[in-house]
């Protein structure tokens, strides 16, 4: 391995721990999960989800038994919950450059037939006035180069203990079968967009009400 060469933990210590982390925040937030089914059990893969929580990975974990390695920003790595992010098998990623080890680990973990997690919006979407940032076009760009299936999904509600609305939605999976990234990186929008319409139906919000509760639970970091 060469210095350049990003290392990613996971594997042993994913399959080992993951189940603790499921419990744990399936008693703590009590997720509903919709669809997991639709994610693939074998081939190389890219779950794609709105951020909004430093949770929001935990949701995937739960959904499906494979090792999902999130791209995670590298200052997770550092703070009290780093432990996590490192036996999570995260790839810590460099912001404020365009970052070619972690994108070179993704695309080798993708190549090896794995799983890429990664959240488009490229940052927790801390606004107010709208549910989902532009997109990278990261997502689509590796998932042409690697021949992985991206797996949409979206979630919504409130990071509150026994959460009565908290919930993911994984949709159809698809292929991006072109160069055209800036085509598939909108049918990613309005896949995502969608499912979060039908979270919100299904728990009996709106968007303004997913957008107020956002409002609200900022406002309590920001003190």
């Amino acid at each position: 391995m060469t210095k350049d060469k990003l290392k990613v933990h996971g594997g042993f210590a994913y399959k080992m721990l993951s189940p603790f982390m499921r419990l744990g925040f399936r008693i703590h937030y009590n997720p509903k999960i919709v669809n997991k089914e639709a994610i693939p059990k074998k081939g190389p893969i890219i779950i794609a989800c709105n951020h909004k929580h430093v949770f929001d990975q935990c949701f995937t974990i739960m959904a499906t038994k494979r090792v999902i390695h999130y791209m995670a920003k590298k200052e997770y790595f550092d703070g009290k919950f780093a432990w996590f992010f490192r036996i999570a098998g995260c790839i810590p990623v460099d912001r404020s450059i365009h970052d070619d080890k972690a994108t070179n680990a993704a695309l080798e973990i993708l190549n090896k037939g794995g799983a890429i997690g990664i959240f488009p919006e490229g940052t927790r979407n801390k606004t107010y006035d709208t549910v989902l940032l532009p997109l990278k076009y990261g997502v689509v760009s590796m998932a042409y180069k690697t021949g992985a299936t991206v797996v949409p999904c979206a979630l919504t509600g409130d990071y509150k203990r026994r959460s009565k609305n908290l919930m993911v939605r994984y949709g159809t999976p698809f292929k991006v079968t072109s160069h055209d990234y800036e085509k598939f990186n909108k049918k990613l929008e309005k896949e995502m967009l969608s499912l979060m319409e039908e979270n919100l139906k299904a728990t009996n919000r709106t968007m303004e009400e997913e957008l107020q509760s956002r409002n609200q639970d900022q406002k309590k970091k920001d003190k």
